[in-house]
């Protein structure tokens, strides 16, 4: 039987008073330990009288027009070398991997069997030659008796006949021969074209037949190279235009992070049909490839430059900010930055042509965009000491790279250093400075 005592309501009631009462008194003594020296810091930081920029001036120049696309490495030959008789594989005469020339010696086929066949083929022809020989003497006979009188007409288109059957045997026989010296000259396999090789696929002594599927090795010509990419069907109406100038069309193959120029080389050809699924051009450029720099069936970053555009306005791509209205940067003017629309033209890597509503030294704010409204006071980086709080950074797609709790963090920083009123703060909200 259970004997504890159990609570009265009121007695709940009190308990559950005493808690709210401690939570509330926690609550105000946290507060109140916040030192009155953090509190300018933090309006000037985040309640919006100043925020610390960077600008960057804007410059007159010129930009490349380019295509940016993902390529693949295509050997502009493979080939399977295969064999054309079949027969015991007496030697392989080439190492995996190596280059070869045209022509270059990879293996040998036991020649005996071919060889006999063509002695025999020779054989047969020099029989239908002394036939041949033997019937002429009869015919210059046979035309002599004639004119005499002394045969028939009939005996002597005979043997005209038979000479001419005899020729027609020779040629037949004179095939045979040449086959079946072709024949032998097959038991040597030589290189159809200039490449490098692959892994052997048959090992010597083994006994292959004629055209096998799997073929002894495998062939890539990757001096020169392609590279097959894709372009845009709305960039289709420029790369014609570009392509039908006469001046040969820069490509660029670069690495998988953009920062490296792998291979430079040029557009070859571009296909005949944009394919309906993807909305895409298939196009092709070569490279010389001297240093092997792309390896076949290799993925690569590819820019095409289709011309160049001069004396226009640019700034940084990252300084231009887009809205419901369209694009806009923050001008900064008597230390106040303004909401200035733009209008955009063509992008290079990471800067951007400016049509309208720029003019050449306009200062254009590159950092601290995510602290900033249209009219607020601003603080250069450079021109003065800033005294602000720390701020949340954001990412490049403008969402919070880290939550209040970092902020947090951040703020027992300031209380840390309230007793030194007056001391410049580092800016820990400013980016790293981009290279532009």
């Amino acid at each position: 039987m259970n004997n504890s005592p159990r609570l009265s309501s009121s007695q709940k009631a009190v308990i559950w008073v005493v808690l709210l009462l401690m939570f509330v008194v926690g609550i105000w003594y946290l507060l109140g330990r916040t030192p009155p020296a953090a509190e300018p810091m933090m309006r000037r930081g985040w309640g919006g009288q100043t925020s610390s920029v960077r600008v960057v001036p804007v410059e007159m120049g010129g930009l490349d027009v380019q295509v940016r696309s993902i390529g693949t490495v295509t050997p502009l030959n493979t080939v399977i070398v295969r064999s054309r008789v079949g027969g015991v594989l007496n030697r392989i005469a080439f190492t995996e991997g190596a280059e070869v020339g045209k022509g270059d010696l990879l293996a040998e086929i036991d020649p005996a069997p071919y060889r006999a066949q063509l002695e025999q083929a020779q054989g047969q022809l020099q029989q239908n030659q002394a036939q041949l020989a033997n019937a002429e003497v009869d015919l210059n006979l046979y035309q002599g008796l004639y004119a005499e009188d002394s045969i028939a007409r009939q005996q002597l288109d005979s043997q005209a006949a038979l000479v001419r059957e005899l020729k027609g045997a020779n040629k037949s026989q004179q095939a045979q021969v040449d086959d079946a010296r072709l024949q032998l000259s097959w038991t040597h396999i030589e290189a159809p074209i200039a490449g490098r090789l692959g892994l052997r696929r048959v090992d010597a002594g083994n006994l292959i037949a004629a055209n096998d599927s799997d073929g002894l090795v495998t062939i890539t010509q990757t001096q020169p190279i392609a590279v097959l990419f894709t372009v845009s069907e709305v960039e289709v109406p420029a790369l014609l235009k570009a392509f039908n100038g006469g001046e040969p069309l820069r490509v660029e193959a670069l690495n998988r992070n953009e920062q490296t120029v792998i291979a430079t080389g040029k557009l070859v050809t571009l296909d005949n049909q944009i394919d309906t699924t993807t909305g895409t051009l298939r196009v092709k450029a070569e490279f010389e490839n001297l240093e092997n720099e792309l390896f076949p069936n290799q993925f690569v970053n590819v820019r095409l430059r289709l011309n160049s555009i001069d004396d226009v306005l640019t700034v940084p791509a990252d300084a231009v900010q887009h809205g419901s209205q369209g694009s806009y940067v923050y001008v900064v003017e008597d230390s106040k930055a303004y909401i200035r629309p733009v209008t955009t033209g063509i992008v290079d890597s990471d800067r951007v042509a400016i049509t309208d509503g720029l003019q050449p030294g306009d200062r254009v704010v590159l950092e601290g965009l995510d602290r900033l409204r249209d009219g607020r006071e601003v603080i250069v980086e450079g021109d003065a000491p800033v005294v602000k709080a720390e701020r949340p950074k954001t990412d490049a797609q403008g969402q919070r790279a880290a939550g209040m709790r970092e902020g947090g963090s951040r703020e027992g920083g300031s209380r840390e250093g309230g007793s030194r009123e007056g001391a410049p703060m580092r800016d820990g909200a400013s980016a790293t400075p981009r290279n532009n």
